[in-house]
């Protein structure tokens, strides 16, 4: 017990970055404010959703008062699932910030591991961030961009990554003698299908590729062998052979891929949403 109430006042002893940041605390105490008035329905009609999503804001500028606040709903299960591990994540995170109750918190119930919160974490960067009109992107930031956009199409970022490597070799700029263009070497037909305006837009790009990935992975019911196929020779080609067709070209395509991707099977992805590219 000594050796856990000193950690204790070791955390509230320490001074979080996020404590100390002058940027965003104001607007922080607002939120927070504002959050509790939603939890209790002071002046506003009570929602426990605009006070979690107030709190979480507040929380993610550093505000101890709002994570602790957090720690309470999921501690009580006060407008969410109760879920005690996760109360005693936000108050581990508000004693580091210098709240002194939820180190009490912590101390009476230290038993529980803590665990963090999926519902509210940071916004991820801008996909576009990272990047000038007329630079060439890294390919790190290629590959963030694919991270951020192949689930929203539900399709692996591995198999993204490995047709990218494929077809272009991570050039934004490549260009083939058949006009394909761009990282995932899009023909202006299939463009204008899966609704991409500018195709040399790496991003733009990168969504038209993975729109047609979707596309082809639920056509060929999840054969990553023949959705690739596909990919490189058409669908109405690999539908006339009933598989990969025997192109050289087309066959070294998929072998570079399965190198990459080492799987034959991809879970066939749902319907995209209605104002998704599809």
């Amino acid at each position: 017990m000594n050796s856990i109430r000193l950690l204790l006042g070791w955390l509230l002893s320490i001074s979080s970055p996020l404590a100390l940041a002058q940027d965003g605390m104001g607007n922080a105490s607002e939120l927070r404010n504002l959050a509790v008035r939603y939890e209790h329905g002071r002046g506003v009609k009570l929602d426990y959703a605009e006070a979690y999503r107030l709190y979480c804001k507040a929380a993610l500028l550093g505000d101890a008062q709002a994570a602790y606040n957090l720690g309470w709903m999921y501690f009580n299960g006060r407008g969410l699932s109760r879920k005690p591990e996760v109360a005693v994540g936000w108050f581990m995170r508000a004693a580091k910030t210098g709240d002194v109750y939820a180190a009490r918190m912590l101390v009476r119930y230290q038993g529980i591991t803590p665990s963090d919160d999926a519902n509210c974490q940071p916004e991820p960067p801008p996909i576009t961030a990272g990047i000038e009109p007329g630079s060439s992107p890294s390919r790190r930031l290629v590959e963030s961009w694919v991270s951020q956009i192949a689930p929203q199409y539900s399709v692996d970022p591995r198999l993204v990554l490995a047709v990218i490597h494929a077809e272009s070799g991570f050039n934004p700029a490549a260009l083939s003698s058949k006009n394909a263009q761009g990282l995932m070497q899009l023909i202006p037909a299939t463009a204008e299908r899966f609704g991409i305006k500018d195709v040399w837009n790496p991003v733009e790009n990168i969504k038209g590729g993975t729109a047609y990935l979707h596309w082809l992975l639920r056509h060929f019911e999840g054969n990553v062998e023949w959705a690739v196929a596909a990919y490189n020779a058409g669908e109405r080609t690999v539908e006339q052979y009933h598989g990969v067709p025997p192109y050289k070209e087309t066959r070294n395509y998929v072998r570079r891929i399965l190198e990459d991707y080492r799987k034959t099977y991809h879970p066939v992805p749902p319907p995209l949403a209605p104002n998704q590219t599809s």
